[in-house]
């Protein structure tokens, strides 16, 4: 059995990146569901320390544009160029919210991972993002969420205490109903994800001052309640 692109990356390396679950590991199985040719144009929306960015360009051989709100385009291309793959990736900041600097249909594919649920949980911002995209192309998103919707009364007691309004998390359905209000696209795969486990693992191993605050709060959800949903539309 052959391994897998994530268990042979420096973990180092991946530790000192994670901003959340391992965004290597879900990355790589999210993009396992997507036709990624050699070469295809990627836009890596909320793309973090660059993770994702690294395995869609070096076990896709895409070219890749790793935006983010939160990280200096000036770090990442650093840690890009610590890899020698600074010529691969172009690191840019941008605010989604506030459009995209790139002509229509310019773009392959948008892939997120652990981002898009703060700035997509809305009813504008798939319709947004649909003209970037060459038709025939695809939108991927993975995103933390629920089993079920849990919000306001159905809040488990034992999740109050971590609970942030912000935090945007929901079930498989209710993204696929989002989604589905969209005209331009068809939903391909709305499904729970298989490396929840180990990519939470991951990341609670780490030194990350964030990562020891959710020892507890995963430690209080003990696998009831917690999801990482996939999505994948086609532009039609």
């Amino acid at each position: 059995m052959s391994i897998s692109f994530t268990d042979s990356f420096d973990r180092e390396f991946q530790k000192s990146s994670m901003m959340g679950p391992n965004a290597l590991r879900i990355s790589e199985e999210l993009a396992s569901y997507l036709p990624i040719k050699k070469g295809a144009r990627i836009l890596d929306l909320g793309c973090g320390m660059g993770l994702s960015s690294i395995l869609l360009s070096e076990k896709y051989g895409a070219a890749l544009f790793a935006a983010d709100l939160w990280i200096d385009p000036t770090d990442n291309f650093k840690r890009f160029q610590s890899l020698n793959i600074d010529d691969k990736i172009v690191p840019i900041l941008l605010d989604v919210t506030k459009g995209i600097p790139f002509p229509h249909g310019y773009f392959d594919i948008i892939f997120s991972v652990d981002s898009y649920h703060y700035f997509g949980a809305n009813s504008e911002m798939l319709p947004s993002l649909v003209p970037y995209i060459k038709t025939g192309g695809y939108i991927a998103v993975a995103v933390p969420g629920f089993k079920d919707e849990l919000y306001n009364e159905k809040l488990p007691s034992e999740l109050k205490p971590f609970w942030q309004e912000n935090m945007n998390f929901h079930s498989t359905s209710w993204w696929r109903n989002l989604w589905s209000n969209e005209k331009r696209v068809r939903i391909e795969s709305c499904r729970e994800m298989d490396c929840l486990k180990k990519s939470w693992e991951e990341w609670l191993s780490t030194s990350n001052p964030y990562a020891i605050d959710d020892i507890e709060m995963m430690r209080a959800e003990d696998g009831k309640y917690f999801n990482l949903v996939q999505l994948i539309a086609k532009i039609v």
